[in-house]
């Protein structure tokens, strides 16, 4: 590497070092309060149910994840029965279990206007969950689980799922499960695997 160009190295990491240090206050201050928000969606996250006259409802995501990693039964010894509608049916693309009862949604208006915010799928376990007296979610997708906070819908995760299996006894631990998933195309950030192993006091 010529001297110039050993110049210009340093005079370029010089001048990212002083425009990241000119962030001003309100840039900062606006980083840590999505930092904040971030670990209140991850809590969301894994918020558990409440297992007694809960109707759970049942996003695809949840289905994809736990069929992939050979876990699909997690969700009936956990739950007994799980409710899901025909869009989600359909994303799966296989047969579902004869303990997750299929149903269409009956206000498709409300439906659509829930598909200009998220995806079909999504929408459609809102509009039943918005429909249906006393039920929990389980979603996965950011978006949709905003969406579900706003309108005050009960919501977890799959990672939320595993965990109340662990606290049920139903699995001995969360961290082989969370080790499959990982080996899958499903992301789990750091933060909410330690979030996870916290819940699951492991």
């Amino acid at each position: 590497m010529s001297k110039a160009n050993y110049h210009l190295g340093k005079q370029q990491k010089l001048l990212i070092y002083q425009n990241v240090h000119s962030l001003n206050y309100s840039v900062r201050m606006a980083f840590l309060f999505s930092t904040i928000q971030q670990r209140i969606w991850f809590k969301m996250l894994l918020m558990l149910p409440l297992m007694h006259s809960k109707l759970i409802i049942s996003d695809t995501s949840c289905f994809i994840v736990l069929s992939n990693i050979g876990e699909l039964e997690l969700l009936r010894l956990l739950y007994k029965k799980i409710v899901t509608t025909t869009e989600i049916a359909h994303e799966f693309g296989e047969s579902l279990p004869d303990w997750v009862e299929v149903v269409t949604v009956s206000d498709k208006s409300k439906q659509e206007l829930l598909e200009m915010q998220v995806d079909k799928g999504e929408a459609s376990a809102i509009a039943l969950a918005l429909e249906s007296e006393d039920s929990f979610l389980i979603i996965d997708d950011f978006k949709a689980r905003k969406l579900a906070h706003i309108l005050k819908l009960g919501h977890t995760g799959t990672i939320g799922v595993i965990i109340a299996a662990k606290q049920k006894g139903i699995i001995s631990s969360i961290k082989p499960i969370l080790g499959k998933i990982k080996e899958t195309n499903f992301r789990i950030s750091a933060d909410l695997e330690l979030q996870a192993f916290i819940q699951a006091k492991e």
